[in-house]
């Protein structure tokens, strides 16, 4: 079936045909021509659960299109990670702008919807975002939609993230039972169940553009399923140099997935040796030049100078401790062909589209908390198998998985490349999960009673799969709790959300943290003075603040922390019964203890080696905390506690910006923040009112400002309140250039 011929039948204009002609799309394949005959765009619900590269996006495209085109419609495209859902908004942005269509993206603050949203005709989202609009009772969002894209949605099987995808699925399916549901993914293998909740047709192929060959590697062989042998004759002391290196002597790229951040790390520095065999003059440069902006300035981290090691060799690796700007770097480059290879945790196949000619598979096991080495699921496997073959490269792609015995090497093929993945099951009757979002629902104005809960639960995947959980029972426990700490109160025989528990969820926090911030704060009013430790360590109790891991190493500092600031904290395992778990104790003061060093102004490499994290670590930590000091200011004033608005609002500042007090004027100035604030207090400059009588030229001799900050700040101080204006791309690029 040929496109332009579907184009036609569907009467596109002319515009649009022209944007495919141009994208070279001619001929649809078979999973795709199978969706549009089952009524893809004639409105059906559609649930694609077909490979990685066989064209499920290019099926949404064309769906959102038709309703944007032909009937002056929205849509909502719903991705589960942030990276994922930016990445296909710059892909449509870039492709549809032209045609006058406005492509908006919702991924940040989640308290805050904006009144702009509606402008959008595409709009890019996470489910916590839509979710969070929903709250805040921006049902328009859903009223004035025709098509729902859902990508990813097996992510319903994610314990964290699930929840929400699933209760956020139901709640469009209850508002408007009218929307076009397309669903995608490439992984169900329960895809007619999954189907029939949406009550959606189901397009189910293995179909791949570029075909898959499965094999296990073990002692210099690879062995397909098909039973083809690849004999792997490279002159390396390591298996997976070895097939990295035969694979790009045949032009190839390579994906490395490993069990841990470490073995990424020390895999990539292993790979790199054989990578640099392959190079041109030319990689050369152009890596030695990546190498460089990846390391960034002299605060850059070990972790920062080991990426830029490795990545002059043409390697990478790739994991959350990094920093946003360097996976972004890591990625874009890998999709340029520039760098060769990433050893990867298996958190990259869940996300940006990254093919290779090769996905080795090397670990098959990975610590559990509780399990130890437990295998991973068959599901992960598969995803990481996914991402062998570039459609634009390769005529075939090599999923290899590396045994090291004969008779693992056998099991294998039964364990992993024979096998269906797990089913995806709701993970919504996990009681925390069902709070958090019964409490939204009432807040939202959903619902009003148990009863109305229940029904609302009717169109979830847990009912759909008659979970054998006692739902009424766990929902009426769930409704007695939020009325006793104050989340609902009743009003006859219907519930609502009080001003605490409105609050609670905007804010999109647990029950429990808010509970905790609440009687913390309570704590703090009553005393003579503030401390920032204790209210960092009541933060980081809250279930909504991450957790560093605590090894038998950490125990002496931990207790002498405790013993020193053992005054200082709002929260102690004298008072409170959640500290009975002594691990979750040292977690919550080893992630304190960090916090505080960071607000000290300690550099990002002592934190890094102190903490064993790296600085995505630091931030993802930075972004949390900020988030539940926003939450205590908004509860100071609910509770009149506004003598403690101000120190809040300092300490969020501080741990925003990881500085101590004395630079707070500074570093809010756009464009200095931490290390640039702390070169200009060296030099004199203590407050703003210093840097209005300073030259130009003398503010620009400060380490790290240069002529193009100096100016841009000089300008800020001419505003009132002297700060936060903004600077222009092109300022951007030459400060950057410049510092």
């Amino acid at each position: 079936m040929k496109l332009q011929d579907v184009l036609a039948q569907y009467n596109f204009s002319q515009e649009i045909k022209d944007i495919f002609l141009k994208s070279r799309v001619e001929d649809l394949y078979p999973p795709q021509v199978t969706a549009i005959q089952k009524g893809l765009l004639d409105k059906k619900n559609i649930l694609m659960s077909v490979p990685t590269a066989a064209g499920k996006t290019l099926m949404a495209e064309l769906c959102m299109l038709k309703a944007i085109t032909q009937e002056n419609a929205r849509c909502l495209y719903i991705a589960p990670l942030k990276a994922l859902a930016s990445e296909k908004f710059e892909d449509f942005k870039e492709r549809y702008s032209p045609l006058g269509i406005k492509v908006g993206i919702a991924t940040g603050d989640l308290d805050s919807p904006s009144k702009f949203l509606n402008r959008y005709q595409i709009l890019v989202a996470t489910a916590e975002k839509v979710d969070s609009l929903l709250r805040s009772r921006a049902k328009w969002l859903i009223n004035s939609l025709n098509v729902v894209v859902l990508d990813e949605i097996h992510f319903i099987n994610d314990a964290s993230r699930g929840p929400t995808m699933e209760i956020l699925t139901a709640r469009i399916k209850q508002l408007n039972p009218e929307i076009q549901i397309l669903a995608l993914s490439a992984t169900i293998s329960n895809a007619q169940e999954m189907a029939n909740w949406l009550k959606a047709e189901l397009v189910l192929s293995t179909w791949r553009p570029i075909p898959l060959k499965e094999g296990v590697y073990f002692n210099e062989a690879i062995v397909f399923d098909n039973g083809g042998v690849k004999l792997i004759r490279e002159e390396f002391p390591d298996d997976i140099s070895k097939i990295t290196l035969d694979t790009l002597r045949g032009k190839g790229q390579v994906l490395v997935f490993v069990n841990s951040r470490r073995s990424a790390q020390a895999s990539s520095r292993e790979v790199s040796k054989a990578v640099s065999l392959t190079l041109s003059q030319d990689e050369k440069k152009q890596l030695a030049e990546l190498s460089k902006d990846i390391a960034g300035s002299t605060d850059a981290t070990k972790v920062c100078r080991k990426l830029a090691e490795v990545v002059a060799c043409g390697a990478a690796f790739h994991h959350a401790g990094l920093k946003p700007k360097q996976r972004k770097l890591i990625e874009d480059h890998f999709k340029r062909n520039l760098i060769k290879v990433i050893c990867s945790t298996p958190t990259l196949a869940a996300g940006v589209n990254l093919p290779a000619r090769r996905a080795i598979i090397r670990d098959l096991k990975r610590y559990e908390s509780g399990l130890g080495a437990a295998y991973i699921p068959v599901s992960e496997y598969k995803q990481c198998a996914g991402r062998a073959g570039r459609p634009q490269y390769d005529d075939y792609g090599e999923a290899v998985l590396v045994a090291k015995t004969f008779s693992e090497s056998q099991a294998l093929f039964d364990k992993y490349i024979h096998a269906q993945p797990e089913p995806v099951l709701s993970k919504l009757a996990n009681e925390s999960a069902l709070r958090i979002h019964i409490l939204a629902s009432i807040a939202g104005g959903y619902v009003h009673d148990v009863k109305g809960m229940l029904d609302f639960i009717s169109h979830t995947l847990l009912s759909h799969q008659r979970n054998t959980v006692n739902l009424l029972d766990l929902v009426s426990r769930i409704f007695e709790f939020l009325e006793q700490e104050g989340f609902i109160e009743k009003q006859g025989f219907r519930f609502f959300a009080t001003e605490f528990g409105q609050c609670t969820s905007r804010l999109y926090i647990d029950p429990i943290s808010a509970i905790f911030i609440r009687n913390g704060l309570k704590r703090i009013h009553d005393r003579t003075n503030i401390s920032n430790i204790g209210i960092l360590h009541l933060l980081s109790s809250c279930p909504d603040s991450p957790l560093l891991h605590v090894g038998k190493d950490d125990y002496g500092k931990l207790e002498m922390f405790a013993s020193n600031y053992e005054e200082d904290f709002i929260l102690t395992p004298k008072d409170s019964d959640i500290f009975d778990d002594v691990a979750f104790y040292l977690e919550t003061l080893k992630t304190t203890w960090m916090l505080h060093h960071w607000i000290e102004e300690e550099k990002e490499e002592f934190i890094c080696d102190e903490f064993g994290i790296g600085p995505g670590d630091i931030y993802r930590h930075v972004e949390a905390v900020q988030w539940l000091l926003h939450a205590s200011t908004v509860f100071t004033e609910l509770f009149k506690f506004k003598n403690l608005s101000f120190e809040l609002e300092k300490l969020r500042n501080r741990v925003h910006y990881g500085i101590k007090e004395e630079l707070l004027d500074l570093a809010l100035l756009k464009g200095v923040g931490r290390v640039r604030a702390r070169n200009l207090y060296a030099k004199g400059f203590r407050k703003l009112g210093d840097l209005k009588t300073v030259s130009e030229d003398e503010l620009a001799s400060v380490k790290q400002i240069g002529k193009a900050l100096a100016k841009n700040i000089l300008e800020q101080l001419k505003h009132p309140h002297g700060r936060r204006t903004e600077i222009t791309a092109e300022e951007e690029a030459l400060i950057a250039e410049q510092t």
